[in-house]
């Protein structure tokens, strides 16, 4: 099969974990040992997350004493897909010598007039309290959201519509490659006046993961979190896996914007729009979510047969 999977940034630097490269380092490692089975076996595109990486960067490049103004965010972007990027092509080329690994920076086509860049909502970067928060506020005219007990930094997360440079993505992967790409959801740009423009923003990994996924012709769109499945009922004592479901299904159960949300959207938009096989699970779960023993299952009509 060919198979798209999207690996949440929050994975490759956990809460709580400093932002140093070699803790990063060791969890594409892991990432990886979960994931080269799979590209043993099938067509794998990996895409991946970048917020902590891109938080961590942005607030470098806004302390530096050198800089007459911050990176903007397209650019930073581009810096997070290569430095992530490179990561996961070492792994995979350490795991997989055989294997032709590469690492691509690409942009991702989003609509300059999209009304998520007047209410952000991507978390990026670290935590912080609720002191600190109102601090950057004050300071950095930053806009700070709650995450769970803790704050963070939030921006302009606009809807993918294209991946611009998937030809050259397409023929890679015909031809047997592993792709890492559309890193951070790509870096955003916009046409304007018939030329490409960067953007302040950040685009949503899973969304644009299934944009990626729905250009290549995926058969699956994977998205590993650290979560088994999809939870119903989430935090009460009715608590449960949905293991199968139609995208319908999905939507009516009303998943939080700030958590489950975005994933289950992005799953059942690619669902619909091809046909093909959606799956949200935990990373360490990626063989068996394709063997349809694991993980929470998308498909057209709720059934999956992995044969």
């Amino acid at each position: 099969m060919r198979i798209v999977i999207a690996l949440g940034g929050n994975a490759l630097l956990q809460r709580g974990q400093k932002p140093d490269a070699a803790p990063q380092i060791d969890n594409v490692n892991i990432a990886v040992d979960a994931l080269a089975p799979v590209a043993k076996e099938h067509e794998l595109v990996v895409t991946h997350g970048n917020g902590p990486q891109v938080g961590v960067i942005a607030l470098q490049s806004a302390n530096d004493p050198k800089l007459s103004e911050p990176y903007p965010f397209d650019t930073l972007g581009a810096m997070t897909q290569g430095m992530i990027g490179y990561w996961l092509q070492h792994a995979f080329k350490n795991a997989l010598p055989e294997r032709e690994v590469v690492c691509t920076v690409n942009q991702t086509l989003v609509d300059a007039n999209d009304p998520a860049f007047d209410d952000p909502t991507k978390f990026v970067g670290e935590v912080y309290n609720e002191e600190q928060a109102k601090q950057f506020e004050k300071e950095r005219g930053w806009v700070m959201k709650a995450d769970g007990k803790y704050f963070r930094r939030v921006v302009g997360s606009p809807i993918p519509v294209g991946i611009v440079e998937i030809e050259t993505i397409k023929t890679l992967v015909d031809n047997g490659t592993t792709v890492i790409c559309s890193g951070g959801g790509g870096i955003p740009v916009a046409q304007k006046d018939g030329k490409y423009v960067g953007l302040e923003a950040v685009i949503d990994k899973d969304r644009s993961g299934a944009v990626l996924s729905e250009e290549l012709k995926a058969d699956m769109f994977m998205i590993l979190t650290d979560v088994p499945a999809v939870l119903d009922n989430y935090g009460t004592q009715d608590e449960c896996e949905i293991n199968r479901a139609t995208p319908a299904e999905l939507r009516d159960k009303g998943f939080a914007a700030g958590s489950m949300g975005p994933k289950v959207e992005a799953a059942c938009q690619f669902v619909e729009r091809t046909g093909g096989v959606a799956a949200i699970g935990r990373l360490a779960d990626a063989q068996q979510i394709i063997a349809g023993t694991a993980g929470t299952i998308i498909t057209t009509d709720g059934q999956y047969d992995p044969k």
